[in-house]
């Protein structure tokens, strides 16, 4: 077996577990606080391939292996590059308290409705877009990914609580600031946790309505759901379909460009992505931060006309463009060239579409689309039912193509 212990934050190494170690691999700092037997090989972690390939080794001459680790190492730790290199099958894992865990509770705040997320080795604008959509998010940084990087990208109204070297007495520290604070601030290398909150909706579990009500289920969610102006809205049945195109997932970026009563950018933000509106009308501004807090959920909304204003936003994955006018193929060339994903535009107007569409194809986007018609089903007199016809809209979508390097799709 190849036993692997949550080290830092969690209880002490068990002494027995380390007096029957042949190859004893972990951090510096857990390796620097036990005592190991004399035979013992010690492989201070750097690089994971040089390790693994040592540990294989050791397995192979059917060796005594210890892993430590920190706090829980099933949570984004070395327990799933071992148990993808030799099956969890010869894993003995025997997690500590995770160093999210263990930040929260400093805090004295639950977190079993917190996002937890990566920035290790991985693309920060995932962990980023996170913070933007969620009140309560814990980040485990990594280098370049840090506190300083998150403090200069999350929304200013967020509060940062940088914890560092938890379960060390000696350096353990917890600190609040502010993200212009942390934008500014050399964090060094010791940090594990970076939680940002945005404590107005930081104790909110549930999410509810205005009026107090539940937060309705699913998406394509009625009319009703929204305050619109003289029906124009987005109706649920093209909705649904955009939504599908779109793909809106926790880390994502997306905008809603026209926004007007900002159905779809509330619809994005409910299932998890960071979404930015933008609007060029007052009182349509007005009804996005409406209908945004009715359901909960945080939109950032941009008051101005595309594709002027989106020259300062971030880059999306996914973009709705809605609405029409002269300035069409201009707004979503500009969405097309910027978005990682797909852009996806709703159209009233047959005379739009060809435009739309060479706008898509020309910023290199493959095109699709479909002209929708529905009829919903409507009451009358004599307990009688006709189908009443709403107004058919053109949607149509581009897709980026993937691109596929040394045997990757990415």
């Amino acid at each position: 077996m190849i036993t692997v212990v949550g080290a830092g934050t969690g209880a002490p190494v068990p002494p027995e577990v380390l007096a029957a170690a042949e190859l004893v691999v972990g951090g510096r700092r857990h390796l620097d606080a036990v005592r190991l037997p004399e035979t013992a090989e010690r492989i201070v972690l750097g690089p994971l391939p040089p390790a693994l390939d040592a540990i294989e080794e050791y397995v192979g001459k059917e060796g005594k292996v210890v892993v430590l680790a920190s706090g829980d190492p099933g949570f984004f730790g070395i327990v799933r590059a071992l148990a993808e290199r030799f099956g969890p099958a010869l894993l003995d894992v025997r997690p500590g308290v995770s160093s999210v865990a263990t930040a929260f509770a400093r805090l004295g705040l639950p977190w079993d409705d917190a996002v937890v997320v990566s920035a290790h080795g991985r693309d920060l604008r995932t962990a980023v877009n996170a913070c933007r959509a969620h009140p309560k998010v814990a980040v485990l940084t990594g280098p370049g990914a840090g506190p300083a990087e998150l403090g200069a990208a999350v929304p200013a109204n967020r509060v940062l609580v940088v914890a560092s070297a938890l379960g060390d007495p000696s350096r353990e520290r917890v600190e609040r600031v502010t993200p212009a604070e942390a934008a500014i601030r050399d964090w060094g290398t010791a940090v594990s946790v970076v939680l940002c909150l945005d404590e107005t909706r930081t104790l909110g579990a549930v999410k509810t309505l205005a009026g107090g009500r539940e937060q309705p289920a699913g998406w394509a969610l009625d009319e009703a759901e929204f305050t619109h102006r003289d029906s124009m809205i987005t109706k649920f049945e093209v909705r649904a379909l955009a939504l599908a195109r779109l793909g809106p997932r926790p880390g994502d970026l997306v905008w809603d460009v026209g926004a007007g009563s900002g159905s779809v950018a509330v619809e994005c933000a409910r299932l998890g992505a960071a979404v930015v509106a933008v609007e060029k009308t007052a009182d349509g501004v007005e009804r996005i931060r409406a209908n945004a807090a009715g359901h909960g959920i945080d939109v950032h909304v941009v008051h101005g006309a595309a594709p002027t204003v989106l020259s300062g936003l971030d880059d999306p994955d996914a973009v709705f463009v809605g609405g029409g006018g002269h300035e069409l193929p201009a707004v979503v060339t500009a969405c097309a060239r910027r978005a990682r994903r797909a852009v996806v535009v709703a159209l009233a107007a047959l005379d739009r579409v060809p435009a739309a569409r060479a706008a898509l194809i020309g910023a290199g986007l493959t095109c699709d689309g479909v002209l929708l018609q529905s009829s919903r089903l409507a009451p009358l007199p004599g307990d009688v039912t006709r189908l009443a016809a709403t107004n058919p809209v053109f949607l149509l979508w581009g897709v980026r193509p993937q691109v596929r390097t040394e045997g990757v799709v990415e």
